[in-house]
């Protein structure tokens, strides 16, 4: 069963940290770019960050541009979203999701994206 679990999400004050991470199991995520993306109550999903199969090119949000950090281990089959110096704006559930591989990894839409995680959640509140 083609699966990708993310798991690192909790509650957080600002100013905090968290990694999040993004493993497949059933299949490689070798030949794909992954997408974070997330969702606040009320509002659409958004594209956070994305990340070349290879490894060898990202791209992230102006948002979040400087804090957070995308990166793969293709060995451990899991995708990770390094979140420093959080805010309250950061509150969403994240998602990633895969997308067939490419040379720029623009985030592009959700549309874009085959397989999706359950997500998981960050709250970031005093």
């Amino acid at each position: 069963q083609l699966q990708l679990v993310e798991s690192g999400g909790g509650l957080v004050q600002p100013g905090g940290s968290l990694r999040l991470s993004c493993a497949a199991s059933g299949f490689s995520l070798d030949y794909y770019d992954i997408g974070w993306f997330r969702q606040a109550p009320g509002k659409e999903r958004e594209g956070v960050s994305c990340i070349s199969s290879s490894g060898g090119s990202t791209t992230y949000a102006d948002s979040v541009k400087g804090r957070f950090t995308i990166s793969r281990d293709n060995a451990k089959n899991t995708v990770y979203l390094q979140m420093n110096s959080l805010k309250p704006e950061d509150t969403a559930v994240y998602y990633c999701a895969t997308r067939g591989q490419s040379t720029l990894a623009t985030i592009g839409i959700p549309d874009e994206y085959d397989y999706w995680g359950q997500g998981t959640q960050v709250t970031v509140s005093a």
